[in-house]
């Protein structure tokens, strides 16, 4: 590439106009704006020669499309917080600089998992089912009871921001009790909420809510399996609106049919998306969104904005304003 000539890059999805238009500017940019994600031989052919690759989770970005892509890649952004699609380790190998999109979508994730949780222990979605079907005849005195939400206990698997920020809304808005499992203890959380870190099988046996905030890797990849579940109360709850492979599936519709748990609220499935013969949508006690949780005008808007940052310095072999790999 001449020095004034403009890197080529990919970007294999349309995102918000707010870091779209900059990397249109400052970049030769293919973008892919089908509704569906590229297919893997065609994103294979779309890399040769980019310098830059703005991606999502749905795109595998492994060594066989770095080797597509030929030895001028510079920089993979993705445009989410999680960056399990990408092998880190090989890019790191290459000196690819590989970026992600945290923080900004702590809020409306946190949002997300309690609307999860409270639709499903309301029984909101249930109950919506019901007035259309038409059977909403009359009150029913033992129709849709669900749980109760103030005072109880709240488990949080991974106290970070977005657990944080989940445990602040039900312990200030429900006086809940908050009970967390996390590898480093969070002073803050203990401090603001009174939270207390506890032994795994604790938090499952003493919690009504438990909601899922962790990554997706080798430890924690159908941590929530039939082990788990016949741990729980047989009135609580489970949220995730991390990533669908931290819980076993099966497992999880087992415990549902089985009574072993109340409800679940998943933001996030294993395959996504789900099939329409997968036995959770025949559940009316397992509410199911297809992860939307950073779903809001300003989160997307902010993820597009640090995605095209990292996109823009990756291939100017600045650092990341978002660097997973900067070592």
């Amino acid at each position: 590439m001449s020095v004034n000539e403009k890197p080529r890059v990919l970007v294999t999805r349309l995102i918000p106009d707010v870091g779209l238009r900059p990397v249109l500017q400052e970049c030769r940019a293919e973008v892919w704006e089908e509704p569906l994600p590229p297919p893997r031989d065609v994103l294979l052919e779309k890399v040769a020669g980019c310098e830059g690759i703005l991606s999502l989770l749905t795109e595998r970005i492994d060594a066989e499309l770095m080797d597509a892509a030929g030895p001028q890649l510079k920089v993979i952004s993705n445009f989410a917080v999680g960056f399990n699609n990408i092998d880190v380790e090989e890019a790191t190998r290459r000196g690819i600089r590989v970026g992600n999109t945290p923080g900004v979508l702590t809020e409306a994730t946190a949002d997300m998992a309690f609307a999860l949780l409270i639709s499903a222990s309301r029984r909101i979605v249930e109950a919506q089912e019901y007035i259309r079907q038409g059977n909403w005849k009359t009150w029913e005195p033992l129709g849709h009871i669900g749980q109760d939400l103030a005072g109880k206990t709240l488990g949080i698997v991974g106290m970070g921001r977005i657990g944080h920020a989940l445990a602040r809304r039900c312990h200030g808005g429900w006086d809940m009790r908050i009970l967390y499992v996390d590898k480093f203890r969070n002073e803050a959380a203990e401090q603001d909420f009174d939270a207390q870190r506890v032994e795994w099988s604790t938090l499952l046996a003493e919690s009504d809510f438990v909601s899922v905030h962790v990554d997706l890797n080798s430890e924690t990849e159908e941590m929530f399996d039939r082990d788990a579940f016949v741990q729980m109360k047989p009135t609580a709850v489970f949220v995730n609106s991390a990533r669908g492979p931290i819980h076993n599936q099966q497992d999880l519709y087992e415990a549902l049919v089985g009574g072993e748990i109340f409800a679940a609220g998943l933001d996030v499935t294993n395959p996504e998306p789900l099939g329409l013969d997968d036995p959770l949508l025949k559940l009316s006690n397992c509410v199911i969104a297809p992860h939307i949780a950073s779903g809001t005008v300003s989160s997307r808007n902010g993820m597009a904005e640090i995605a095209a940052d990292n996109l823009l310095a990756g291939v100017r072999e600045q650092p990341l304003r978002c660097w997973v790999n900067p070592n």
